[in-house]
């Protein structure tokens, strides 16, 4: 397999591998394991037989409750290769929707810390999908593959003990200038915003209390790191 994080899917244009990203523990994530994206609903054909022949089964889809969002609709032309519906996030809540889903801030990291206080069962779900996965690779996604995505792999690399500093560089892989602008105004930047969530988190203990089972995340583990 091609070692190279960027994926060249037509149709998508924010795909990337989480492979090859280092540990803590002087190890690094498996090539293959776990794909970040935009919505599959835009491949083409070609895009889709790319996706299939990468080796992936499995689509998770990140949603938010109280929102339509017709371009999360996947359909796979493969019979094989299954999706997963999951709502990480929900704008019914209206003291969310004040504080952030009004705001420029929703499509920034600075938004994370609360909404891991706010749902940690509904992020557990998410990583229990990809734990729960058949064989093969994992695709999880939202629309843009920013923010929805983004949460979620910074709880799938810090659970697999990936370096801060390699979660942080994968982040800011989804090039938004848009964002550091409003950041900056904010008197922060992204990967102050994204050190500070993280040194907060302690992601076992966050989605073993969310719910997690300790074979789930072992099963994390075991399909995402290198043995």
């Amino acid at each position: 397999m091609a070692k190279n994080r960027r994926l060249n899917w037509d149709g998508c244009v924010n795909v990337r591998d989480l492979g090859g990203l280092p540990t803590r523990s002087g190890g690094a994530t498996r090539w293959g394991a776990a794909v970040r994206s935009d919505t599959p609903a835009r491949l083409t054909a070609a895009g889709w037989s790319a996706l299939y022949a990468y080796g992936i089964r499995t689509i998770i889809t990140l949603r938010t409750d109280g929102m339509v969002e017709d371009d999360l609709d996947v359909t796979s032309p493969y019979a094989d290769l299954v999706t997963v519906q999951v709502a990480i996030e929900d704008v019914t809540d209206t003291d969310f929707v004040r504080q952030w889903a009004s705001t420029n801030f929703w499509g920034t990291p600075l938004y994370y810390r609360d909404a891991l206080q706010r749902w940690p069962k509904r992020h557990v779900a998410a990583i229990a999908a990809i734990a729960q996965a058949q064989p093969g690779g994992v695709l999880f996604h939202c629309i843009r593959g920013y923010d929805r995505t983004g949460i979620i792999a910074l709880l799938l690399l810090a659970l697999v003990g990936v370096v801060p500093d390699a979660i942080i560089a994968d982040y800011e892989m989804s090039v938004d200038p848009y964002r550091e602008e409003l950041l900056a105004a904010a008197h922060t930047s992204t990967r102050e915003v994204m050190l500070d969530t993280l040194a907060r988190l302690d992601a076992e203990s966050y989605l073993l209390a969310g719910g997690l089972s300790y074979s789930d995340l072992e099963a994390v583990r075991a399909r995402l790191l290198e043995p």
